[in-house]
């Protein structure tokens, strides 16, 4: 390992690279053979556990809410007839006071904004059940054990100690899921992040426009009275003899507070948690992410969508129910009286909002590379924000490392590593090479030679699982000062004993920045021990910063180069190539 320097190029003859055994194509559409054919699988209805063991199907909830709802609806009836009840209505009708200068009607860029809310959402719900079906189980801790979900859609984890978290994941139907193949996440995330970042400028816009004109006073309640008319106006509702609407000069009780739980906590709530899941930003701001992991941000992340479904199903009720037309002119043509204007601007955004709900499902398998390429322009610019994180240790210890850590990926099987798996590895080599001074191929006794590394950290899998674990190893840092890069290598590829799901090696490139951070290393151990098979043996790569697709395991060869355009695909990895991930997914 002390070579005298060489050329760059003079790596290539000495240890050739293993670009020959990649899969060189990348596809541009969702076909049969995509993701290597991986079949439907179907899970179960929604479930939440009921203490330890029990668990609760929520199909249930439909019958007992009906029943739920005639009981209500008969008390609520009998109470109106209460002389004590007719008095508490006369007392608070369900209107508040409000303050004078408060704005009558609704602007036009109101009803834009609303329109634009609306068909926003219904992307965002609908890839957001993809990404949850890809790991369909939700936790409150900080580690995805099986048997410690709270909420799942699928079976009970399998006792096969080398089930795998893709396995796991479950198919939906095109017209519910965005995409609904099982393991579309890399789509549903493009789609999701996306439009979630035209939501979130569509809501910057809110926000200030509110707050300019005036349209806040009508938003957030400003006497304590809003309870006992909400009381009152809940009671009216579960009676059938409906209050009286006002909505063009100010909302009852019970619709302002939900606005306002709408508008102001559930939409930041859901802003905060999905930034919550970010691998970057938990391993930066370290207070925050110690004490709200990641699976209780996904988790809340859940209910807040939960509360949006429940929201707009209530909401379009209503506002169908207690006068359609004068509320669909409030709402879509900025009138107040009882014409057809609204309700024909209405049934044009429906009739949109139906087609393209129809079309996006298939428009995404046909143009895969649009949506992706798409989602990439409006989510980039704050991606690479965030690549740029140089993570450090020290956020963990002992105590935090997960009793469970999910095994994923397709496992090796080839004769070359079933035959070093065989002699314990003793005959195993990690070659490095490319664009380098001193090429080198290593032994597992030379590596362990190197200076060795150890971090305790937090796993981040694009499926929505985690796990902390304790790696010891070699630090990119390390081998680098080794192998000394040449000032032209900018992306670093790892190339994996295993094969993708369509043939070729697995491989993945990483930028060479992210080589010197703290916590980028080449582990060798985990959690005190060696590297077992299912995580990786006998080497991985660990990057704290990305998602764990990028963390390749099983590895054979690190190469350093110009550009990855190149390599396999073209595209920056396997995944990239063959199932529309980005080479960065730092988010």
């Amino acid at each position: 390992m002390s070579e005298t320097p060489r050329d760059p190029a003079m790596s290539k003859d000495r240890f050739p690279s293993f670009r020959a055994e990649l899969d060189s194509q990348h596809y541009h559409a969702v076909g049969k053979d995509w993701a290597g054919g991986v079949p439907p699988q179907f899970g179960v209805a929604p479930r939440i556990r009921v203490g330890r063991a029990k668990w609760f199907n929520l199909l249930w909830l439909v019958p007992i809410g009906v029943g739920l709802l005639i009981i209500a609806i008969s008390v609520a009836k009998g109470l109106r007839e209460t002389t004590g009840v007719q008095a508490f209505i006369r007392q608070y009708p369900g209107l508040s006071e409000l303050p004078p200068g408060t704005p009558v009607g609704f602007p036009v860029w109101l009803e834009w904004q609303h329109f634009l809310n609306l068909f926003f959402m219904l992307f965002i719900i609908r890839s957001g059940i993809t990404v949850l079906a890809d790991h369909p189980r939700l936790y409150w801790t900080r580690n995805s054990t099986p048997g410690k979900d709270w909420f799942r859609i699928q079976k009970p984890v399998p006792t096969a100690p080398l089930y795998t978290a893709k396995e796991d994941s479950i198919t939906l139907p095109n017209g519910v899921g965005l995409p609904g193949r099982r393991h579309s996440i890399g789509l549903a995330r493009w789609w999701h992040l996306g439009i979630d970042t035209l939501w979130l400028a569509n809501g910057i816009v809110f926000y200030i426009l509110i707050f300019t004109t005036g349209q806040w006073l009508r938003l957030i309640p400003l006497h304590w009275d809003v309870i006992p008319n909400a009381i009152s106006v809940a009671i009216q509702y579960l009676s059938l003899d409906w209050p009286l609407e006002s909505g063009w000069t100010n909302y009852n009780g019970l619709q302002l507070l939900a606005y306002f739980v709408t508008v102001f906590i559930a939409a930041p709530l859901a802003v905060i948690t999905g930034l919550g899941m970010s691998p970057a930003l938990s391993t930066r701001f370290t207070k925050i992410s110690s004490v709200f992991s990641i699976q209780f941000a996904r988790s809340v992340h859940f209910v807040v969508l939960c509360w949006f479904v429940l929201f707009i199903v209530v909401h379009v009720t209503l506002v169908l129910t207690t006068g359609a037309l004068q509320n669909l002119n409030h709402m879509f043509a900025t009138r107040n009286d009882q014409s057809w204007w609204g309700f024909a601007i209405f049934t044009g955004a429906l009739l949109l909002l139906i087609a393209a709900w129809v079309a996006a499902t298939p428009f995404t398998y046909r143009h895969p590379r649009v949506v992706q390429r798409v989602g990439y322009a409006l989510i980039g610019p704050a991606q690479r924000l965030f690549e740029h994180i140089d993570a450090k240790p020290g956020q963990y210890t002992e105590k935090d490392i997960s009793p469970y850590f999910w095994h994923n990926g397709k496992y090796p099987e080839g004769a070359a590593y079933l035959a070093l798996q065989a002699d314990d590895f003793r005959d195993y080599t990690l070659r490095v090479n490319g664009l380098v001074n001193t090429p080198v191929e290593l032994t597992l006794t030379q590596l362990r030679a190197l200076e060795h590394h150890e971090q305790i950290t937090q796993h981040f899998c694009i499926q929505g699982w985690s796990g902390v674990a304790k790696w010891g190893g070699v630090s990119m840092q390390t081998l680098m000062d080794v192998v000394q890069p040449a000032p032209e290598a900018k992306w670093v590829i790892f190339y994996s004993h295993a094969l993708g799901p369509d043939g070729g090696l697995y491989y993945d490139a990483q930028p060479i920045e992210q080589m010197s951070h703290h916590l980028t290393m080449l582990a060798y151990d985990m959690n005190d021990d060696t590297l077992d098979f299912g995580h990786g043996a006998p080497l991985r790569l660990r990057n704290e910063v990305e998602l764990g697709f990028k963390m390749v395991k099983w590895l054979k060869g690190v190469e350093f180069v110009e550009h990855f355009s190149d390599v396999g695909g073209g595209l920056g990895g396997y995944n990239n190539d063959h199932e529309f991930f980005g080479y960065s997914q730092s988010i």
